[in-house]
């Protein structure tokens, strides 16, 4: 293993924390949370339905889906605990999607931790793990036309709306934001 992947190893091995919150790399054993956070209609709505009916459907979505993204780059999505009373309360990533030529920032919370500022402090931290940890120079976001709470988000974490987008093999054409 070389000094580049034994420090990307290093990073996805490790949490990171803000004042109230601590991110961690999502695992496997987080398979029934991600199917809660997931199955939620809002998630749904705004995200997407990833078709998780099962504890081990989201087992296996996280070995698919953000394993090999923490191994082949170092970073991903990342689970947000509480500091007080570490209760599980959504995700927070960074994403190489195909049809972004950026990677993308993504968030989300359960609805009963919404509103508490929880989100917002997670990606500030997350962005800054990209950028400074990871040397990203730049960081996108997208969302939904009507999801309004995102839009703010993304535009508190300083990136500006460029233009409309669509993603390869979906018909809903998204909002894109970029850092300057």
């Amino acid at each position: 293993m070389n000094l580049r992947n034994l420090q990307k190893q290093q990073n996805a091995d490790n949490f990171y924390e803000t004042e109230r919150l601590v991110l961690r790399p999502v695992s496997p054993e987080d398979a029934e949370f991600i199917l809660d956070l997931y199955s939620r209609p809002k998630f749904i709505k705004y995200i997407g339905d990833r078709n998780l009916k099962t504890i081990s459907d989201a087992s296996e979505y996280i070995k698919n889906r953000f394993l090999p993204q923490f191994e082949k780059l170092g970073f991903g999505n990342y689970l947000i605990l509480t500091k007080e009373g570490n209760h599980k309360i959504g995700g927070v990533g960074i994403f190489v999607r195909e049809g972004l030529d950026i990677a993308d920032i993504g968030f989300s919370l359960l609805e009963e931790f919404e509103g508490n500022g929880y989100a917002c402090e997670a990606a500030l931290k997350v962005k800054s793990i990209g950028m400074n940890d990871f040397g990203l120079p730049k960081i996108s976001a997208i969302t939904a036309k009507d999801n309004n709470a995102s839009q703010k988000l993304i535009e508190k974490l300083g990136l500006k709306f460029r233009n409309m987008i669509t993603l390869p093999g979906d018909a809903e054409e998204l909002m894109y934001y970029e850092t300057e």
